[in-house]
């Protein structure tokens, strides 16, 4: 018989890489019996908060769930309300999306509202325990979330290390991969898709994907773009996302590399129904971060296909096997462009590819659902 299911976090209107898991999760939950619904925020950043040019999506409501808008972050009194509105939901499970610790007091909240019905299991499921960028609010803020969990469900290894720094009474901790994002559309043959970019259908192209921060090390990418390998090979890099911080220092290194001519920016938020276009279009993706946790890019160059190049760090190369799928490399540009240029002098595409379809059947939606009911096991004895 299947359980009444709550999941806590970003959700439809608003956009980005857990509103999308969320949303993923909640349809395989469904398929597999079980009601599913989603509560998001009313508010979920003060606009000065936000670095971006808008939180909301374009696109139309998820067909099929059901998504209430019950509380802002910055809103105890409507914590409270959207707490006891749960509750009287009855679930047997509320799931928490939990990513960083300006949300520990809103979703803790919730949580010791739903703590007083004994039936429910309240799960966290951790993108991340730490931010990339931390401040003295992840020193303040994580236990009074943490505490109130019955158990926990990581998508990287790193982080199922992290929660124990806050977590003292060893509740379960299981790990999953982040599974592929597979709601993307399909693979377009890579000469439409670079005429829907306006791009040379038979250039040699790079992917930096997704919105911009310091952490993700653009600038190294830049870096290695300069090297004259890369250069005499004709290999060029396409950066679609939105800067979340000041974009002058980036436009500035790609002059002064004298890159003008090789870097195709798209820096826009790329809506869901064109990130096929850029992912069908390049032959690699880069990901140079210098700090990570796991990536639903990696995951979507998964749907996809599409041969990476990650930097070591995180749970990035916990999932991307180097030289069977892609490059594990130190984040150093140096090390950046012997990988790119490996790529391209020892035509690896072919061979990347098949791999990588081989690979992606761990990361099925299926193991992360099976990870859920099983820290209610472990806890409820359901």
């Amino acid at each position: 018989m299947g359980k009444k299911i709550i999941i806590v976090g970003p959700a439809w209107p608003y956009r980005g890489g857990i509103a999308a898991f969320s949303e993923r999760l909640a349809r395989q939950l469904v398929n597999e019996g079980n009601s599913v619904l989603l509560y998001t925020f009313t508010l979920q950043y003060p606009s000065f908060l936000f670095p971006g040019k808008t939180q909301f999506s374009d696109d139309p409501a998820p067909e099929g769930l059901t998504v209430y808008r019950r509380f802002s972050s910055v809103n105890p009194f409507s914590w409270l309300k959207a707490g006891r509105e749960m509750r009287r939901q009855r679930p047997d499970i509320v799931v928490f999306a939990y990513w960083m610790s300006f949300m520990a007091p809103c979703f803790g909240t919730i949580a010791s509202c739903l703590r007083r019905d004994k039936h429910i299991c309240l799960v966290g499921l951790m993108h991340n325990m730490i931010p990339h960028e931390p401040n003295i609010m992840d020193k303040l803020f994580p236990g009074y979330f943490v505490n109130r969990m019955h158990g926990f469900l990581a998508l990287s290894e790193s982080v199922a290390k992290d929660i124990s720094r806050f977590d003292h009474k060893d509740k379960p901790k299981l790990f999953r991969p982040h599974p592929v994002y597979d709601h993307y559309g399909e693979l377009l043959p890579k000469s439409e898709a670079r005429q829907l970019l306006n791009l040379d259908e038979e250039g040699r192209y790079v992917l930096f994907f997704g919105f911009i921060r310091a952490y993700k090390g653009l600038d190294l990418l830049l870096e290695a773009m300069s090297d004259e390998r890369l250069g005499k090979l004709g290999v060029k890099l396409i950066v679609a996302g939105e800067f979340y911080e000041d974009e002058q220092p980036y436009r500035e290194k790609i002059s002064a590399l004298h890159l003008d001519d090789r870097v195709v920016l798209s820096t826009q938020f790329i809506p869901n129904a064109e990130v096929n276009r850029y992912f069908s279009a390049c032959d690699i993706v880069a990901q140079p971060y210098r700090t990570a946790t796991q990536s639903g890019v990696t995951q979507i160059a998964f749907h996809f296909a599409k041969p990476m190049l990650v930097t070591d760090v995180g749970g990035l190369a916990e999932i991307v096997p180097n030289g069977k799928i892609g490059y594990v490399v130190p984040p150093e540009p140096a090390k950046i462009a012997d990988g790119l240029a490996d790529f391209y002098e020892n035509n690896r595409e072919t061979m990347f590819i098949e791999n990588t379809k081989e690979e992606k059947k761990k990361y099925a939606w299926s193991n992360v659902t099976e990870a859920l009911y099983e820290i209610v096991r472990q806890t409820k004895g359901d």
